[in-house]
């Protein structure tokens, strides 16, 4: 019989009248690459809480290569040697990579003091795995962006040298090519024994690294199969109990002579964007495409406020716009909202309320005299959450509470309880499961069909072909190629994002 790194037997776990689990049983081989499927409430997070030791089972056992686990905390897992990377960044900001990447067990010499330089000469080789050889052991973690922050929890899991490496969601923020290092990371490791528990909603990268694949829905186990053995149709509707026909919403043939919303003519801002010149109409759905770091996000935070542009002139609603803070992007008639890319960090206010987060920018419109309007608060909320679908108990729990695809509805509803001209939406499915995907897709085409504009970045390729009415390809922190109707492909998009071609515009007669 094959050797197994983890078996969960007939687990069961409850939330007071919420059944997160339901007699679970599932194995994961030694030495495997397994991922977990499901959608938004189907048990992962549970799952993973009950084997990381975060959570006891109420009932049935857990073994760890054939010794039962003890919940004990989190302690009790790193004993049983699993080690985990969440989509959610743990990281202590104020602190050092050296510091952050040994924090569970700090380097230390005489008299048991930490050794700062033993510390930075074992950082090293670990940055270098992950692709971080240009970060410093030294330089704070504040300063490092989203993407590599997560690589450094990477390198921090696995430099507690586990046996299982717990990965959920840890590519969510991952440019292409560090998905790439990170899949010849695993691979290498699993042939030195290394068991990985793979948890994603990108059935791209399932299907490029996992030898099996469990599927998880309602806190059931449906089935477990051999990775490529199912198509992707099979397994949506596995993952929803449902056929999932469109994933994509139909869009509306283009409308070239629809009034022109914003207009950004050679804008340049802190080294990264430079001289960008495009147009967006109204009910436009344009996307931002090629490699991360190529100034897409420095392009909309300018637009935003956030970040001073340097050179050029915007704009918008037929008048020059020049936002000194995203508060004044938020004023007036014609506004523009925009979805951060991490969401905890830059968009919830994680200690509040779910209706105190998504009613941020509208209070003061719904009361008078700094009096709250508690009625029209509640109507409001009541009604956002039918629209977008949002699973919670009460408005009045803390945000906190919720999935992460919950939790990006409810700023989804913040932006749209303020009916802004214009959407800047940054990654708005990031680590976010196929059915909420759906949902979210379907939202982002009705805005644009009732006279919005959206700007669209994101990284994955299937969202920029199935969304976007027009592509706009980045590179050298410029408008390299922009991609309409049938141009925009993966082909299409990788050559541009490459800059294979010196073609300035790709149109449907080229294609």
């Amino acid at each position: 019989m094959k050797t197994l790194a983890v078996r969960f037997q007939n687990v069961s776990k409850s939330y007071g009248p919420t059944r997160a689990l339901i007699d679970l049983s599932l194995d994961v081989g030694a030495g495997s690459i397994h991922a977990i499927l499901g959608e938004n409430g189907a048990g992962k997070s549970t799952l993973i809480k009950i084997l990381t030791g975060v959570l006891a089972p109420d009932t049935g056992s857990v073994e760890v290569f054939g010794e039962r686990l003890e919940h004990a905390g989190p302690g009790g897992s790193g004993r049983h040697g699993i080690a985990t990377v969440f989509q959610e960044l743990s990281l202590v900001p104020h602190l050092s990579v050296e510091d952050n990447l040994f924090l569970s067990e700090p380097r230390r010499g005489l008299f048991g003091l930490i050794d700062i330089g033993k510390q930075r000469r074992e950082a090293r080789p670990w940055l270098d795995l992950v692709g971080l050889t240009d970060v410093r052991p030294g330089t704070h973690v504040s300063e490092l962006p989203l993407a590599q922050k997560q690589l450094l929890e990477i390198a921090k899991a696995l430099a507690r040298r586990p046996r299982i490496l717990l990965l959920d969601e840890a590519t969510a923020s991952l440019p292409g090519k560090d998905v790439d290092r990170l899949f010849d990371i695993l691979r290498h490791a699993q042939v030195g024994g290394l068991s990985v528990l793979y948890i994603s909603h990108r059935m791209s990268e399932i299907e490029r690294i996992a030898d099996r694949c469990s599927v998880l829905r309602n806190g059931q186990h449906i089935e477990t199969f051999a990775t490529k053995s199912r198509s992707y149709a099979d397994v949506c509707r596995m993952l929803a109990g449902r056929d999932v026909s469109q994933i994509f919403p139909p869009r509306r043939p283009a409308k070239h002579d629809a009034p022109v919303l914003l207009r950004v003519d050679n804008l340049s801002a802190v080294d990264l964007v430079r001289n960008v010149s495009f147009t967006l109409r109204v009910g436009e759905v344009v996307g931002l495409g090629g490699l991360e770091g190529q100034g897409q996000k420095e392009l909309l935070l300018a637009l935003y406020g956030a970040i001073r542009p340097s050179g050029g002139t915007v704009e918008f609603a037929g008048s020059r716009f020049q936002p000194g803070s995203p508060a004044q992007a938020l004023s007036g008639d014609r506004s523009l909202m925009l979805l951060p890319d991490d969401r905890k960090t830059d968009g919830l206010l994680l200690s509040d309320s779910i209706e105190d987060n998504m009613l941020l920018c509208v209070k003061r419109k719904l009361g008078r005299w700094g009096v709250r309007n508690a009625a029209a608060e509640d109507r409001i909320v009541a009604a956002a959450v039918d629209q977008l679908a949002i699973k919670i108990a009460s408005p009045k729990a803390p945000v906190s509470s919720l999935s992460g695809g919950n939790q990006q509805k409810v700023l989804l509803a913040r932006l749209t309880l303020n009916n802004p001209s214009l959407y800047i939406l940054m990654d708005p499915t990031r680590g976010i499961d196929v059915g909420t995907k759906q949902e979210i897709y379907s939202l982002i085409r009705s805005l644009a069909d009732q006279g919005a504009a959206v700007l669209f970045l994101t990284t994955d390729l299937e969202e920029l072909i199935g969304m976007c009415d027009r592509v706009l390809v980045f590179y050298g922190g410029t408008v390299c190629r922009e991609l309409l109707g049938s141009a925009i492909t993966d082909v299409g998009i990788l050559e541009a994002s490459l800059n294979l071609k010196n073609d300035a515009k790709t149109s449907e007669a080229a294609a």
